[in-house]
């Protein structure tokens, strides 16, 4: 259906009628010139990533007396915090624990699926980021539904309410048998605790049921930001609760300040002041680092703090130096925070946040995720839980203000690390000014000794094609575990997302292109210390993992799925590792295939979007099942 010039599939304009409300309509055609904007900010970011493939070229700091794109600002003055920030407002003043999670469920009736944001918001966590992105499943109109659960519950709709009840009960049942005690007391009130937060899509994804005039799909971070925004402004308002995102995946200074313009512009088009949609921005990329004050700077008065997001970083890490034949990174459970040129990138986002700007004021640093949940034997979660504080106790110590939680179980094991420091934030904590030499830029690439093994391969293998599975299953964050270790309790599932599948066939493409020489004798498959990763060992180790998880009992692979999505997942996972040229995003492969349940088809589309990379250079993007 067409209205305000745009192009709404199907009849959902009617069924989501309360979310494509009449004032989101009249925003997104107000907004929608910014379409235009994002692709061709998308198209340059294909190209500067061509570019350092093809002349085998590293990511350098930007000059100083350069100007942010889209700003008046100099780079030099960004560095030195020569621009306008932004004061935290009261209710993101102690974030101590962000929990991540999405509003909704797939396939699941209204009831069920709103129950996601009561556990949410009666966790307890400082604050929720309800996902839009990586965690939230895209099958169907979930990323309606998503929006829709959040409109109910940020106004306290009776089926919201009605919800959350039920939910404190059981929450109260599980902390009663876990820590002898509840954790709510009174459900009305924890519900207004907690600060609600929004992470909208990257610039790098297209809407699946919105195109604009001209039959383009609309950019996924337009939509997001709008319908989030214009449905619940006043309700938070009302409440005194700050208006607050998580925008992902932004690469450069210059993709911030197109960001900002998106901001400034609802504000006008909503007749708010500027700056009063509050940011948090995730490091999550490579090129980002380079460039942490310019960004800051960029989105001046919106901006209140970075997130040091793991996952997704270890795999632009990854991309980035693609071409470099020596850059091969270990086991995935080797890279932890303290490795390499992951420690090297905490500590230039808590000084870009500790570099005060021209009003004296400094950002938030919120660290990262925590992905276990205390699900297991007892000795599983004691270890586990015992390992997830010391990772916390790290963070604080090193000057975080709070970090995330995938599970709401994680929160009262977690946040008593802050709660006993008692700090509100690490907001003006001493660290040294950012410097920008050569010994800095390659510290942000610093890889180290560590192993890289047959173990470890499967691992990613199993993982990968597992999480693959449960995307296609509409479930795009999952609790998975390797298949060697189903059905054994002292092994925990973590909470996976789609970062975590992408780093997976990531670090494999290195290992099978970069000819990565394994670093233990394996006496299963004869692997000798020494021997390089060959694709004879690609294909054999594919197809026992593989086999494993057609074996598995429902609990762990849904048996409607090893028919369909399970074996799509595989295709994905194979045309991903052996291509020659590095796929740039995982997740394209998998969008094209939503709701597709067709192993032909699948071939097909992931046939065209690799002959459209190679020849055209540009990715597909838009729902192709979506046709005008």
């Amino acid at each position: 259906m067409t209205n305000h010039n745009l192009i709404i599939r199907n009849n959902l304009q009617q069924t989501y009628s309360d979310v494509y409300t009449p004032e989101v309509l009249s925003a997104l055609a107000a907004l929608a010139h910014f379409n235009k904007d994002i692709k061709e900010a998308m198209a340059a970011r294909m190209e500067r990533r061509k570019q350092r493939q093809q002349n085998k070229k590293r990511i350098t700091f930007l000059d100083p007396e350069s100007t942010i794109p889209r700003t008046s600002i100099t780079v030099k003055d960004a560095r030195v915090g020569n621009f306008e920030g932004s004061l935290i407002p009261p209710d993101l003043q102690r974030q101590w624990i962000q929990g991540t999670g999405p509003a909704a469920k797939p396939n699941a009736p209204l009831e069920s699926s709103i129950r996601n944001v009561a556990y949410a918001l009666l966790s307890g966590a400082d604050g929720w980021m309800f996902d839009g992105e990586d965690a939230l499943g895209q099958t169907n109109a979930m990323s309606l539904d998503n929006q829709r659960n959040l409109k109910l519950a940020i106004g306290k709709d009776p089926v919201f309410m009605q919800a959350a009840e039920k939910v404190a009960g059981e929450m109260n049942r599980w902390s009663m048998d876990f820590f002898g005690r509840n954790i709510i007391s009174d459900w009305q009130q924890q519900l207004n605790f907690t600060t609600k937060i929004f992470r909208a899509r990257g610039l790098h994804l297209d809407d699946r049921h919105i195109r604009d005039a001209n039959g383009v799909a609309m950019a996924a971070s337009l939509v997001d930001m709008i319908l989030y925004v214009v449905n619940n402004y006043q309700q938070l308002q009302q409440a005194n609760s700050s208006i607050v995102l998580y925008l992902p995946k932004i690469q450069t200074a210059g993709e911030a300040a197109l960001w900002n313009d998106m901001l400034s512009a609802l504000e006008m088009h909503l007749g708010l002041s500027v700056g009063t949609i509050k940011v948090y921005v995730l490091v999550e990329q490579l090129e980002a680092t380079y460039q942490l004050m310019e960004i800051r700077a960029a989105l001046g008065k919106h901006f209140v703090g970075y997130n040091t997001g793991r996952w997704d970083y270890i795999n632009s890490v990854s991309d980035a130096m693609a071409w470099d034949k020596t850059f091969i990174n270990p086991n995935i459970e080797a890279i932890t925070m303290t490795y390499g040129y992951m420690r090297n990138y905490e500590d230039r986002v808590r000084r870009a946040v500790n570099t005060p700007d021209k009003h004296g004021h400094f950002a938030l640093w919120q660290g990262g995720m925590e992905p276990n949940i205390p699900v297991g034997s007892q000795a599983g979660v004691s270890a586990s839980m015992q390992k997830a504080v010391a990772g916390a106790e790290r963070e604080q110590r090193e000057g975080a203000s709070g970090k995330w939680v995938a599970h709401w179980k994680m929160v009262h094991i977690v946040r008593p690390v802050w709660e006993k420091i008692g700090e509100v934030n690490g907001l003006g904590r001493k660290f040294p000014p950012l410097t920008y030499t050569q010994q800095d830029a390659d510290g942000l690439i610093q890889l180290e000794e560590a192993p890289g093994t047959i173990r470890g391969a499967r691992n990613l293998l199993s993982v990968a094609l597992q999480y693959g599975n449960a995307f296609g299953q509409g479930m795009q964050a999952a609790a998975l575990k390797p298949a060697d270790f189903f059905g054994n309790d002292d092994i925990l599932y973590l909470m996976e997302d789609m970062a975590t599948g992408e780093i997976r066939l990531s670090i494999l493409w290195e290992w099978l292109h970069k000819e990565a020489r394994l670093t233990e004798d394996d006496p299963e498959t004869g692997v000798k210390a020494g021997d390089v990763f060959s694709q004879e060992l690609y294909t054999r180790l594919m197809q026992e993992e593989y086999e494993k998880l057609l074996k598995a009992g429902n609990k762990d692979v849904h048996d409607d799925s090893k028919r369909t999505t399970l074996p799509i997942a595989r295709q994905i996972a194979n045309t991903y590792v052996l291509h020659e040229t590095k796929p740039p995003w995982f997740i394209d492969l998998l969008n094209i295939n939503l709701n597709n349940m067709n192993a032909d088809v699948a071939a097909q589309r992931i046939k065209l979007y690799i002959d459209t990379l190679q020849s055209k250079g540009s990715r597909i993007t838009e729902n192709l099942d979506f046709v005008v």
